[in-house]
């Protein structure tokens, strides 16, 4: 019996090693105590907060809005390094509509509409920063590690395609919910949107909104591509291409204590308050305009007031620094309160700050007053540029009529921007149809017209969208940016990634001969500038 027992045994142990053998080095590697696989809504989730752009960085120098004033900490110098690294944020965006798609989303669901959104979001910003990228081959992981580089034309004309797509999913996915494209999985539901709280009727006019932003990068290539046709096209129609209707569509980061702080706050101003200082830029083209909004954004010279007994209210009260200026010069100016400060009740007093504008409605509104002024529209470019100064009025909280604010300024040798009684107050009396009255801001359907359409922009824009207002002097050269040895040249452009130079030499070369001589360089001129 015991032989036989031995004879049985012996084949069955042998063919349970030998079939426990065939598992594959993944599968003996896989550690089965943490997530193998991340759901359409948690990647999603992540690809939102890629997206923000924060206020206090180099983006606000090269903005020329806030600047270094101590070599120390930084300089205002346009000495540009590499641009932008989206494409691991763009990775998660092909897992993110895999992912949809493979849990029941269907053909059509929020997850691949948006991907099509930020797909163009993100390509285009590197595109802008840098000249040609790889696009086309990129995403494709290990199956090509040294993707070709795509003409900047290219790229744009991508996003365009995607935008559009984009749009007509989410008018299928919010006007017919029942079609059979739509999947009946977890795919289709969106989750976790911190923009939005899902709502997909936001989102749609954000994706025409920003195709909008797009188009005006394009004013000088009207001839290469159909900017004209579609600027029209989309701001004509709004019932197919439906757009922000007021600040409520504004897609911005809302700050949370104690989750996410706004970068500036009590516990940080000691280090901070006055390692920079505002921009003559900003400031002296708020004091030139009388505008109410340098009341809110900043606080006077004290040097001015305590020294030369101004009036704290006086617009002459208020100076920016040159940004051209030696950093030496300037960080003695500072020391000696001759320039403005951030007001510190708006951005220090608190740890949420204000909300973070990415793509929002005053800059749509002052984008769609310049098409119409270039004649790519015909329409009332007047009304569209009153809306964008009012709005930008009313999220600083100044009355868009006759009325008063309150200006709130600290108090000179306090210790706590937290506590009010640190401030002192000042009724602020505001006269719109005297504001908008000035020559200075009263629209003309001319070119003038465009310069103040422009310059209110800019304004509108302090702290908010990143590089946009880089991007519009770059283009346009409005308003004027100083420039000196603090500054240098101003620069066209962001280099390329380190990494292209070592792990995709030959596409990376070939990018560059094509667009700037062979050149990593940052003063050459991409195609949309040319």
């Amino acid at each position: 019996m015991k032989k036989l027992f031995k004879i049985y045994l012996l084949p069955v142990l042998i063919l349970l090693t030998v079939t426990g053998c065939k598992k594959s080095f993944e599968e003996l590697t896989q550690n089965t105590n943490v997530p193998n696989s991340v759901p359409a809504s948690l990647l999603f989730n992540g690809v939102l907060n890629s997206m923000v752009e924060y206020p206090n960085n180099s983006n606000e120098i090269y903005d020329q809005y806030y600047i270094y004033n101590y070599d120390y900490y930084g300089n205002n110098r346009y000495d540009f390094g590499s641009g932008d690294n989206y494409f691991p944020a763009l990775k998660n965006v092909v897992a993110m509509e895999n992912t949809a798609a493979s849990t029941g989303g269907g053909k059509i669901n929020p997850y691949e509409a948006l991907g099509k959104f930020f797909k163009a979001y993100f390509f285009t910003k590197m595109s802008l920063e840098e000249g040609d990228i790889p696009m086309t081959q990129a995403l494709q992981g290990l199956s090509n590690l040294t993707p070709a580089y795509d003409t900047q034309k290219q790229v744009f004309q991508q996003a365009f395609s995607w935008l559009e797509s984009a749009n007509a999913d989410l008018s299928v996915l919010i006007n017919d919910p029942n079609n059979t494209d739509i999947g009946p999985g977890e795919g289709h539901l969106l989750k976790n949107d911190i923009f939005f709280a899902n709502n997909l009727n936001k989102w749609q006019k954000t994706v025409n909104t920003f195709r909008i932003r797009l188009l005006l990068q394009l004013s000088k290539k009207t001839s290469d591509i159909d900017v004209v046709a579609q600027f029209a096209n989309v701001v004509g129609n709004p019932t197919k291409y439906p757009i922000m209707q007021s600040a409520d569509d504004n897609l911005q980061f809302i700050f949370v204590a104690p989750s996410n702080y706004y970068p500036q706050t009590p516990d940080n101003f000691g280090q901070s308050g006055s390692r920079q200082n505002t921009s003559a830029t900003y400031i002296g083209l708020l004091t030139q305009l009388q505008d109410p909004r340098v009341y809110v954004t900043a606080e006077p010279a004290r040097y001015n007031v305590d020294t030369l007994k101004q009036s704290p209210t006086a617009f002459t009260s208020f100076i920016g620094a040159d940004p051209g200026l030696d950093l030496g010069v300037m960080y003695n100016n500072a020391n000696l309160q001759r320039y403005s400060f951030l007001n510190r009740k708006r951005y220090y007093s608190t740890y949420t700050g204000e909300p973070s504008i990415q793509v929002g409605y005053p800059e749509l509104m002052f984008n769609i007053a310049e098409g119409i002024n270039r004649g790519w529209l015909t329409g009332d470019a007047e009304s569209y540029y009153i809306k964008g100064i009012q709005s930008s009025f009313q999220f600083y909280g100044i009355p868009t009529g006759t009325g008063t604010f309150t200006a709130y300024f600290y108090r000179p040798g306090s210790t706590s921007v937290a506590n009010l009684a640190n401030y002192d107050t000042y009724t602020i009396n505001v006269d719109w149809p005297g504001y908008y009255a000035q020559s200075s801001i009263k629209y003309t359907a001319d070119a003038n017209g465009l310069t103040k359409i422009l310059q209110q922009k800019y304004l509108a824009l302090f702290r908010h969208s990143g590089l946009e207002s880089y991007f519009t002097y770059r283009r346009m050269h409005v308003p004027e940016f100083t420039t000196g040895p603090g500054t240098g040249r101003i620069a066209l452009r962001f280099k390329y990634p380190a990494s292209e130079r070592t792990s995709n030499a030959d596409n990376y070369n070939k990018a560059l001969a094509s667009q700037y001589g062979g050149n990593d360089d940052i003063n050459g001129i991409m195609w949309i500038l040319k």
